[in-house]
């Protein structure tokens, strides 16, 4: 199945989303660029650069950096047991935490996130207003950054994509629109039909969807498990669920019309 839109009519041209999107598919060609394919993703040096690493926010002054670990890489960290050495010069810790949220690590990574912010985004930008969707969406990333941090301050595997700020926007757009019906197609081998899902159950299919693909180490390269998926998706869609309706405020009231 893939959702396609739902029944809420737009008051204007969702900018936000529409920049957002673009700005995560150059990203990632930005990030293939360097190395890598385009079905692959980038490579394990450019992800490592520029995901998020637990570990360096948690130990101030670290860094990270691919490295030779029995017969295979490894990522290292400065300050870890028996690590020497520098790593190769990279963005400053803080900047990842931004840098990660438009970092993906393969194609079919991308390709899911950008359709639920397309579908669930656009709507919740006309219910918040162009600022206050981008900062919701920026916040949720943050949270998940944040959750993942406290949970797992030892992990050297980076975060990365933008599940964490779509978790946030399903959770803001669950609470404000728990009834809505989602258009979307089902599509079998030779054939394929267009029925309404109801929304909550998208959200449950996503979170099923990165529950899959980080076992199979798709969205966690590095060894990571999938749970460090879910503390992530979780982080950012607490927070959806606290703030939506601080940052819909009086707009909740002018939201567009089903």
């Amino acid at each position: 199945m893939i959702p396609i839109k739902d029944k809420v009519r737009l008051a204007r041209v969702p900018v936000v989303t529409i920049a957002l999107i673009l700005a995560n598919v150059v990203a990632y060609l930005l990030a293939i660029g360097h190395g890598g394919s385009l079905i692959g993703g980038p490579t394990s040096e450019t992800l490592v650069r520029y995901g998020a690493i637990p570990y360096e926010f948690s130990h101030l002054g670290a860094h990270c950096d691919l490295g030779l670990s029995g017969l295979g890489q490894a990522v290292l960290c400065t300050g870890q047991h028996g690590v020497r050495g520098t790593a190769a010069p990279q963005p400053a810790t803080w900047e990842t935490a931004f840098s990660a949220m438009f970092l993906h690590a393969n194609i079919l990574a991308l390709a899911l996130n950008m359709i639920f912010l397309a579908v669930f985004g656009i709507t919740l930008e006309g219910t918040l207003g162009r600022l206050r969707f981008l900062c919701f969406y920026m916040l949720g990333g943050l949270a998940a950054l944040a959750l993942q941090v406290a949970v797992a301050p030892g992990s050297v595997a980076p975060l990365l994509g933008a599940s964490g700020a779509i978790a946030a926007v399903l959770g803001g757009y669950i609470l404000l629109y728990p009834r809505e019906r989602i258009l979307s197609v089902v599509v079998l081998i030779f054939f394929f039909s267009v029925v309404e899902i109801p929304a909550w159950t998208w959200l449950a299919i996503w979170l099923a969807l990165d529950c899959v693909l980080g076992m199979l180490g798709v969205l966690t390269p590095f060894g990571a498990s999938a749970s460090a998926a879910y503390y992530a998706q979780l982080g950012g869609f607490a927070i959806g669920l606290v703030t939506i309706r601080t940052f819909a405020g009086a707009n909740r009231s002018a939201a567009p019309a089903t």
